[in-house]
């Protein structure tokens, strides 16, 4: 592979990373005040099963001690470009300050479970929805 392709795809993992990190945080966020707020679609399930998987997911690596699979992914395809860990590209500059911090790991394994705690609590506040709704003159 390329240096050039390699540069890319680590960019564009980095571009998914922050997505999945945005989609965990600012879900839980519009989960809980579209909850507040009545909104209907905070309860399709689909969407929830998808957050809490991800959170689940996230908690028990977090627990094992494992870096993230698509960090170490990002990480090998910069060293194939030749480039450094997380010193390369515009992107990968200004995303990665977006999502990666230094702090020792208990830090990351208590906030990734008190996250975990809030989305669990959020699921008995607001529970999903199994079922379409049925419109009322049907």
């Amino acid at each position: 592979m390329s240096p050039f392709t390699a540069a890319l795809l680590a960019d564009s993992i980095l571009v998914l990373h922050v997505a999945i990190v945005a989609f965990a945080v600012l879900g839980q966020l519009l989960f809980m005040a579209g909850g507040w707020l009545g909104w209907a679609w905070v309860r399709i399930a689909w969407v929830r099963l998808a957050h809490l998987a991800l959170i689940g997911f996230v908690v028990v690596q977090s627990w094992l001690g494992e870096i993230c699979p698509l960090t170490i992914w990002e990480q090998s395809l910069r060293l194939q470009a030749g480039q450094s860990s997380y010193g390369g590209s515009f992107i990968e500059h200004w995303l990665s300050r977006l999502i990666f911090f230094n702090a020792p790991g208990w830090v990351f394994m208590a906030a990734y479970t008190a996250f975990g705690v809030l989305v669990l609590l959020s699921w008995w506040w607001w529970p999903p929805r199994w079922t379409r709704a049925t419109p009322r003159n049907a």
